[in-house]
């Protein structure tokens, strides 16, 4: 056996696990569920919930230190003689694991029932209905009945904890998630339990209410319905969303998400499992910078001189007036587009003679834990790509000046909004055409010729570079609203009109492109990316 593991057997299941694996995490591997409510393996261990109770066996020694061998040829093991918390047990080499003896099942059963004592049964009207542990483990583990009958004790509920957090006490079942995330991992120890017996209660510290940019991460990891985000709450059954694998577009870090939606209306976003990226926590920033996404202002048809227009048309149109600036023209592009997007708006602007090509820079404050300074996803595709000068945004001083002194005529502008950057309405009024691509109304939008309505990230697919070089995927949640298009279409339309050879029509064969092109990317394909992402080799992306 490897140095530093250790074979056990957990419900006549053998198992090989490193060394320091606690017996939850072995079970995993050998595909038992121990059920638990306080355990959670990126938090301490605190072993107050008794609910991963275990049979716990070593092999018997002899005097010389080797296992004593029975009459049927195996070691003979010896049991513990109380149950065992399987969280705080780490696995040990002969161990013998049993997670289903009457025993155990009779111990599960009366954890259930003590934690179901006082609980409201209120599930039809929580929030938690569908997603909560109490349900799952009290179908699976409990009596399915209760001998309980005198009045339960009642506790606050609707606390605000903060404006971004609801407490519901008469839920909470003390398993202190909440209280160990928030001073082990956000950094804040404000939260505890007072009182004692039945009547303990979760309560901030005196004036130290929640106020982290993780706050909403105590919300996920409650098993139960006691903690509830305030902004999803009462507004959709956990059964009637769909669930899709998405990326947080709110910063260079690239946390991965789920993106929850129904009918089309994207509802929440929640923390996806990437141990490369962000563990299993998201920041309330990125989590709540969703609802544009729904926004009834968002643009749902092309615009050629502010009037609707049908997309033949205003592709043409496009194309004839960037291509009578006769080269006077420069492209500002986003570093929240795609790699794939990206990588076409590069191609067209190098195409219509473009004499500079940028991204517009987003920065602020960095924190400890996920949060990036760069705000832009992809400011890495952005430069892999060269749709983007270096550093980001170097020439956007030089693109208001050449509008200024009349050298440029045109701009081609994908998501963003220029009079955030210096190049206002009265700079983009003296062009002789501008061409936007985007989603919502501006100021930049308003003084277009052609607008083509683009998609948010819940509407397509592609992929981002995050801030370590991680090649990321997107997924579409749900259908474009109205007429828009994705830009990698917008962008592939506009390459045909201008030459017809120039023919990407599927996001498939853009990625291929471009991966031909770029060492970084060699042998990828969006469908080798996965849904964990791929380290690409940053030196080769940078030299690309």
């Amino acid at each position: 056996m490897p140095e530093g593991r250790v074979k056990l057997t957990i419900d006549g299941r053998e198992v090989e696990v490193p060394r320091g694996t606690n017996v939850i995490e072995a079970a995993k591997q050998a595909g038992v569920e121990i059920p638990h409510y306080c355990y959670h393996p990126k938090l301490p261990i605190a072993g107050n919930c008794r609910m991963c109770l275990i049979s716990l066996g070593m092999p018997r020694m002899t005097p010389e230190r080797k296992p004593e061998i029975g009459a049927d040829g195996k070691p003979v093991v010896v049991f513990m003689p109380a149950p065992q918390i399987a969280c705080n047990t780490l696995a040990a080499q002969g161990m013998v694991v049993q997670t289903r003896t009457p025993a155990i099942i009779k111990a599960r059963q009366g954890v259930m029932e003590f934690l179901l004592i006082n609980h409201p049964l209120d599930c039809p009207i929580c929030d938690q209905a569908g997603e909560c542990r109490l349900q799952e483990f009290a179908v699976d583990y409990g009596k399915g009945e209760s001998r309980f009958v005198e009045p339960k004790v009642h506790k606050p509920k609707q606390v605000a904890l903060n404006a971004k957090i609801t407490l519901d006490n008469e839920r909470c079942i003390l398993c202190s998630r909440c209280e160990r995330f928030m001073r082990h991992v956000a950094g804040q120890d404000c939260l505890g339990f007072v009182q004692r017996g039945s009547h303990v209660e979760l309560t901030c510290y005196p004036g130290q209410e929640p106020r982290t940019n993780y706050d909403l991460n105590i919300v996920d990891i409650c098993p139960v319905g006691a903690l509830t985000s305030t902004d999803f709450r009462f507004r959709q059954r956990a059964w009637f969303l769909k669930e899709t694998k998405s990326l947080c577009p709110n910063c260079a870090t690239g946390c991965n998400t789920a993106v929850w939606t129904r009918e089309g209306e994207l509802l929440r976003q929640t923390p996806r499992d990437n141990e490369a990226v962000n563990q299993c926590w998201m920041c309330d920033y990125g989590r709540l910078q969703y609802k544009f996404v729904n926004d009834p202002k968002r643009l749902q048809a092309p615009l050629v001189l502010q009037r609707p227009a049908e997309w033949q048309e205003a592709l043409g149109q496009a194309v004839q007036a960037l291509q009578g600036a006769h080269g006077a023209i420069a492209a500002v592009g986003s570093a929240r587009a795609t790699t794939e997007e990206l990588y076409l708006f590069n191609r067209l602007a190098r195409r219509l003679g473009a004499s500079s090509v940028d991204c517009v820079p987003r920065q602020g404050e960095a924190d400890h834990l996920l949060l990036n300074a760069d705000r832009n996803p992809n400011s890495r595709g952005a430069a892999l790509t060269g749709a983007a000068a270096q550093p980001l945004g170097s020439q956007l001083g030089a693109i208001a000046g050449g509008v200024r002194e009349g050298r440029l005529k045109a701009l081609l502008v994908l998501g963003e909004d220029l009079s955030r950057c210096g190049i206002g309405p009265e700079l983009l009024a003296q062009l002789e055409t501008l061409v936007v691509i985007d989603i919502l109304p501006n100021a930049t939008v308003e003084k277009a010729q052609v607008v083509l309505p683009g998609v948010s990230f819940a509407e397509k697919r592609g992929s981002f570079i995050n801030a370590k070089g991680r090649l990321q995927r997107l997924n579409p949640a749900i259908p474009p609203q109205g007429e828009a298009r994705p830009e990698w279409q917008i962008l592939a339309a506009l390459l045909r009109t201008l030459d017809p050879a120039e023919d990407f029509s599927t996001l498939e064969g853009v990625f291929a492109a471009l991966a031909q092109e770029q060492p970084a990317l060699a042998g990828l394909s969006l469908s080798r990316i996965g849904d964990q992402g791929v380290q690409l080799d940053t030196e080769a992306a940078a030299a690309g």
